[in-house]
């Protein structure tokens, strides 16, 4: 993997979680708006809807960079939309990048021609 790829799925992954967070965070303050006089949507919405095209544009970076089948590109853009999914993508992003990170480690030492 190069440098770009790996940065790319860094990218993804750093702002997976906190689009979660902020996710939750808006569906807390979508029931505290309706339940209360406390209205923190339209500061919540913006927040999240920012991490949001955060991640789709480094989803869309990190899908052209490391060629993901259409399947795993899927797969990282509904955990978007769910929302706990963030945590999900960030994990799987997370080892992905380890097993990564081992295999160029067993390549630079001449253990496998992989």
């Amino acid at each position: 993997m190069d440098l770009k790829t790996a940065s790319a799925l860094r990218r993804l992954r750093l702002v997976s979680a906190p689009e979660a967070v902020s996710f939750l965070l808006l569906l807390v303050c979508s029931v505290l708006k309706r339940t209360t006089d406390f209205n923190g949507v339209p500061v919540m919405g913006a927040v999240h809807g920012l991490l949001f095209v955060l991640y789709v544009l480094f989803w869309a970076d990190a899908w052209n960079r490391t060629k993901w089948s259409l399947k795993t590109a899927a797969l990282y853009f509904v955990l978007s939309v769910l929302p706990t999914g963030g945590f999900f993508a960030e994990r799987r992003l997370r080892r992905e990048a380890e097993d990564a990170v081992i295999a160029s480690r067993v390549r630079k030492e001449g253990v496998v021609n992989a």
